[in-house]
C-alpha cells in the first residue's frame, strides 16, 4: 500500500506540473516576468524529479544479484537525494540568479497580456492544492498519530515527504510570485518581481536542504522504527527466548534485516537450536511483515563478574 499510495502521490504531481510548467512558459513569453520564469523552471524541475522517483521506484524492484546480494531497494533513496540536488541547483540557484539581473535591471510588466500571469497563477494555485491533498491522503495512510515533521524526519518511504514538501513549496512559491506579480502591475515597479523570485530561491534552496539532510539519513542506513523494534523482540521472547543484543537496517523501505544473537541452553542439541531459530523467525515475520532478512544466531548468556 506505502508503495502504492507513493506512486499515486507522484503521478498526480507530475500530471500538475507539467500542465502547470507550460502554462507558466506562456505567460513568462508574454510578459517576461522573472517572477513566472521563475515559477516556470521550478515546476519543470519538480516534474524531472517526479519522472526520477518514477524511476528510482521501477529499478528497486530487481531482484537480487549476486553482486547486490540483498537486492536494489535503496535505489529509491539514492534517486531521492538526486531530487534534492536538482531542486536545489536547477530550481533554487537558478531562482536566485535570475532575481539577482532583475535586480540589476528591473522593468514593469507591460501590454495587452498583463492579467496573464495572475490567471495562471491562480488557476496554479488551484491545480497545486489538487496535487497537495493527493500527497496529504496518500500519507495519512502511513502517518498514523504522527505530526507531519515527525512523519517527515522518520519515514522510510522516502516518495511520500519528497511529494509533500514539493507541492508544499510548490504552493508557498506560487504565493510568492502572485506577491511580486501582483505590486509590480499596481506600483510598476520591477523591483516586486525581482523579490518574489528571490524569496522562491530560498525556499526551494531550504526545501532541497531538507531532502538531502533526510534521504542522507536513509542513505547511510537506518534501523526499524521504535514500534517495529518492539514488536521484534516481543516476537522473540514470546516463548522465552532472551535477546543478547539486536539490531536492524532498512534495506529498502519495505526491506528490512534483522539480527540478533539469542541465548540457548548450555544443554540444547543442534535439533533443538535450529528448531528454536526457524520458530524465532517465523515470529518475527508474522509480527513484522517487512522483516525479509533474518540472521539469529544462538550463543549462551555469560553473565559478567564484578
Amino acid at each position: 500500500m506505502a508503495a502504492n499510495g507513493g506512486t499515486k502521490a507522484i503521478v498526480a504531481a507530475l500530471a500538475a506540473n507539467l500542465t502547470i510548467a507550460v502554462l507558466k512558459f506562456v505567460a513568462y513569453f508574454l510578459t517576461f516576468s522573472s517572477s513566472m520564469l521563475a515559477e516556470a523552471i521550478h515546476s519543470l524541475a519538480d516534474s524531472g524529479n517526479q519522472i526520477l522517483l518514477l524511476v528510482g521506484g521501477k529499478k528497486a524492484k530487481r531482484a537480487a544479484s549476486p553482486e547486490h546480494p540483498f537486492g536494489y531497494g535503496r535505489e529509491r533513496y539514492i534517486y531521492a537525494f538526486i531530487v534534492s540536488i536538482v531542486l536545489f541547483s536547477v530550481g533554487g540557484l537558478f531562482a536566485l540568479y535570475e532575481a539577482w539581473g532583475k535586480l540589476q535591471h528591473p522593468h514593469a510588466i507591460e501590454g495587452a497580456f498583463w492579467w496573464v500571469p495572475l490567471a495562471v497563477l491562480i488557476g496554479a494555485i488551484i491545480a497545486e492544492s489538487f496535487s497537495f491533498r493527493t500527497a496529504i491522503i496518500e500519507s495519512n495512510h502511513l502517518r498514523g498519530k504522527q505530526s507531519w515533521v515527525k512523519f517527515v524526519r522518520s519515514a522510510k518511504q522516502p516518495e511520500l515527504p519528497v511529494i509533500l514538501l514539493e507541492d508544499l513549496g510548490a504552493l508557498v512559491g506560487l504565493v510568492f510570485a502572485l506577491f511580486g506579480v501582483s505590486l509590480t502591475l499596481l506600483t510598476g515597479n520591477g523591483i516586486w518581481d525581482a523579490l518574489g523570485t528571490a524569496m522562491i530561491g530560498f525556499l526551494l534552496v531550504a526545501i532541497a536542504a531538507v531532502l538531502a539532510v533526510e534521504t542522507k539519513s536513509l542513505l547511510l542506513g537506518e534501523s526499524a522504527t521504535k514500534d517495529d523494534v518492539v514488536r521484534i523482540r516481543a516476537a522473540i521472547e514470546s516463548d522465552g527466548t532472551s535477546i543478547i543484543h539486536l539490531k536492524t537496517l532498512h534495506l529498502g523501505p519495505e526491506e528490512l534485516l534483522v539480527a540478533a544473537k539469542i541465548s540457548i541452553g548450555q544443554s540444547d542439541t543442534g535439533q533443538e537450536i535450529a528448531k528454536a531459530i526457524d520458530d524465532a523467525e517465523a515470529r518475527i515475520r508474522a509480527a513484522v511483515p517487512i522483516a525479509r532478512v533474518i540472521y539469529l544466531e544462538p550463543d549462551v548468556q555469560r553473565v559478567s563478574t564484578p
